[in-house]
């Protein structure tokens, strides 16, 4: 008789959904899973670390607009990919993590003292959107259904499933039919009320001066060419999210940057905003002023495919349930209905007056960096020298404290759906396993990983992954050999006169903020990586070059200024971002 393991059953279900990679690290608690994978089309990616699993999963869905999937073993494997649970669910990337669990004899209830063993289902439970353990063979169908629907219901997180290893690794008689997603889960984008449309068509073409605000949602749906489109029908600005910024090219003359006053301003000024696929949240001030216009006077139109954020920070006039893509295709055949020319003039001179503030904060910028002679890169020259090295679709991910923000300041969004971080959660160490994860869904474009020593610190293991799973993905390691950001405000706070006088505090006046150098290069070199060293901006590009030319994934140790390197601009926003805007 022809048997089945319960592995080989979720690899079926995987390969109906389309999935094509998994991202993971092997072991004898799902090995029915894993030798499943080739005979079923999917690629096994694996990683150093679990955590590294989940942040690839969840730079591949954020960049394809698949699925994204990795894999933990029970107990041990299972609490490493916690923290990239934690991560993507909060970053809002389709990620499903399948875990192990001991044998069901274990798990159903625990009797105390299992070996590797932890209540899987109720750890992660707060953690994702659903979680759920599948405790028999013939409900396997049931529980990774539910998985995949909830997985594309609402807005994008971590869904989690965990199977007893007797059920992925055991021989049954006979195997459910797989059946297509089609029959379990709807498949097509949410569409909008035609009512909701023509409301909104009407209040944008009724406008003094609308705004787009753009969210991640609509990185996820694909529609930065539709944004970029209705702002130059309305000559609306656009303002976005941190999670946001990737959707649109930066160098529109409609793209306002954020960087305030400015943004705050053309926030302020707009009589509708059209907000897509954003909750409105902390790093937008919760949509209250003073950064945004007053309730009674400022309309709102707030398009998402997660009804419980609709009207939640920021009252609405219109609240529309549907896929933001689906939305716009819809708004931009109704506003031909609509005579939208009366106030374009009036517009357009708003956004040459804005285009030429947002270029003087640019040339405020771009002098920082040649301000005064160096012995070592200024942080600002490495986002520079980077955007004019790699070409405009190359894909970069940010990771860091201040190496974040210097580069977050300095660097130009050109191509939509090209930048990675964490912008939600702020983890260091993400970026070394995003990078990965981008090169795999993308392997024709560059990409590239600019983070401080304190991020690649914490994951540069996956030099080793990278090479293995021949990624050539290029990181620059900004290294100052301290946690710059922490050593700012601590500095501030134990002494601000000295702090502003001399820029910095000695070693021996600040509590635990400096470590020893890590040779990155060298380091990267002994994993069969390509590696350099530069403390010159002159070098960069040259090194890069020499990076490019290598075909593998190389490290380049970048010498910064380490007082300098304290002090991007907008720290004090950055601050002010944590406390509770005033009505």
């Amino acid at each position: 008789m022809q048997t089945v393991s319960g592995g080989d059953q979720v690899a079926r279900m995987l390969a109906a959904e389309g999935v094509a990679v998994v991202f993971g690290i092997i072991d004898g608690s799902y090995f029915g899973l894993y030798s499943s994978f080739g005979k079923h089309g999917i690629r096994l990616v694996s990683p150093r670390h679990e955590s590294t699993a989940a942040h690839m999963a969840g730079a591949y869905a954020r960049l394809t607009g698949k699925l994204g999937v990795c894999i933990a073993s029970n107990g041990p494997g299972a609490a490493n990919v916690l923290p990239g649970i934690a991560v993507e669910n909060g970053e809002g990337n389709r990620v499903l993590v399948i875990s192990s669990w001991r044998r069901t004899g274990i798990v159903g209830p625990d009797r105390g003292g299992a070996y590797q063993y932890f209540d899987q289902v109720a750890v992660t439970r707060p953690m994702t959107k659903w979680t759920g353990a599948a405790r028999s063979f013939d409900r396997l169908p049931e529980v990774m259904h539910r998985a995949f629907r909830v997985s594309y219901q609402g807005r994008p997180g971590v869904v989690h499933v965990t199977v007893p290893e007797d059920l992925l690794n055991g021989s049954f008689a006979s195997a459910p039919s797989v059946v297509e997603p089609a029959r379990y889960r709807r498949t097509e984008p949410l569409a909008p009320a035609a009512k909701l449309v023509r409301r909104s068509a009407e209040l944008l073409a009724g406008a003094a001066l609308p705004l787009i605000q753009v969210g991640s949602g609509v990185v996820h749906a694909g529609a930065g060419n539709l944004v970029e489109e209705l702002a130059r029908t309305l000559r609306a600005p656009i303002t976005s999210s941190w999670g946001g910024r990737s959707a649109v090219d930066e160098r529109l003359k409609n793209a306002i940057p954020l960087l305030p006053p400015l943004v705050n301003e053309v926030r302020k000024e707009a009589d509708v905003v059209l907000a897509l696929g954003t909750r409105f949240g902390e790093t937008d001030w919760w949509g209250k002023v003073p950064y945004w216009g007053r309730p009674d006077e400022q309309r709102v139109i707030q398009v998402d495919v997660d009804e419980e954020i609709l009207g939640v920070n920021k009252p609405v006039d219109v609240a529309v349930l549907a896929d933001v893509g689906i939305f716009l295709e819809a708004l931009l055949a109704e506003l031909k209905q609509h005579d939208v020319t009366k106030r374009l003039a009036d517009r357009e001179a708003k956004l040459d007056a804005w285009a030429a503030t947002k270029k003087g904060v640019r040339d405020f910028l771009l002098a920082i960096p040649t301000a005064e002679d160096r012995e070592a890169i200024h942080s600002a020259q490495v986002p520079l020298i980077c955007r004019e090295f790699f070409p405009d679709d190359a894909v970069l991910v940010i990771d860091g404290g201040n190496t974040a923000v210097w580069t977050n300041l300095f660097h130009e969004n050109r191509v939509p759906g090209s930048l990675l971080s964490t912008f939600k959660f702020g983890m260091l160490g993400a970026g070394v396993g995003q990078a990965l994860g981008a090169k795999v869904a993308c392997p024709e474009r560059p990409v590239y990983c600019i983070l401080g020593d304190g991020a690649m610190g914490m994951h540069p293991q996956e030099i080793e992954t990278a090479i293995r799973n021949e990624l050539p993905v290029v990181y620059l390691v900004l290294c100052d050999r301290q946690w710059g950001m922490v050593k700012l405000s601590q500095g501030m706070a134990l002494d601000p006169a000295q702090m502003l006088e001399k820029k910095v505090l000695p070693p021996e006046q600040t509590i635990n903020t400096d470590f020893e150098e890590i040779r990155f290069d060298r380091l990267a070199e002994s994993m069969g990586a390509h590696g350099e060293r530069v403390s010159q901006a002159s070098e960069l590009g040259p090194a890069l070059e020499r990076c490019q030319a290598s075909g593998r994934c190389a490290v380049v140790h970048v010498d910064v200024d380490r007082v300098a390197h304290l002090w991007p601009p907008g720290l004090d926003v950055f601050k002010a971002m944590h406390l509770e805007p005033e009505e």
